[in-house]
């Protein structure tokens, strides 16, 4: 039986990113490094990073079963008409790969999708998953997209915890698929 899934809808026009500019500048100050796929090089050498990054962070997600194969990762999430390598933010430790926040184009459905939002373990509690997604938000409204969407295993309390902080409220979205 499926649980009920959290799904939770952005107004990013009404976003207020200045109210967390403090945490981005501080994990700045604290050596972490911001940047895209689209910054890095969207080829296929990053995209096994991406996808071993994806793979660990994922691993927490309650339920989460299986994660998918290399092959599956790029049909589902890069080899689409939503995938966007702007819209992958990631964050580095020196040349470690530490934290990732996808999001995915649905414009036709008048929104961003945030597919997956993760930091690994050493580096968590640092400020870093929520830089990340004020980043991704910040990115989505330049591309002017008026509303980001996601949803959450009901058990995944920290994730829902830090998007309903950053203004997430509750809505209709599509359970996964998958």
């Amino acid at each position: 039986m499926d649980p009920a899934w959290v799904r939770l809808t952005l107004d990013v026009e009404k976003f207020n990113d200045d109210a967390f500019e403090d945490v981005v500048d501080r994990c700045r100050r604290n050596g972490i490094v911001f940047t895209t796929m689209a910054e890095l090089g969207d080829e296929e050498a990053n995209h096994r990073r991406l996808y071993e990054l994806n793979r660990t962070c994922s691993a927490d997600i309650p339920e989460r079963g299986e994660f998918y194969t290399y092959d599956e990762f790029l049909a589902e999430r890069i080899k689409r008409d939503t995938y966007d390598p702007n819209t992958v933010v990631l964050a580095l430790d020196g040349a470690k790969w530490v934290g990732m926040s996808a999001a995915s184009d649905d414009r036709d459905g008048g929104y961003f999708f945030n597919e997956m939002t993760g930091v690994l373990s050493s580096h968590r509690r640092r400020g870093i998953a929520l830089a990340m997604k004020v980043i991704m938000i910040k990115r989505v409204r330049e591309l002017g997209a008026p509303t980001m969407r996601t949803f959450h295993h009901p058990d995944n309390a920290g994730p829902i915890a830090l998007n309903r902080r950053l203004g997430y409220i509750d809505a209709e979205t599509p359970p996964p698929t998958s």
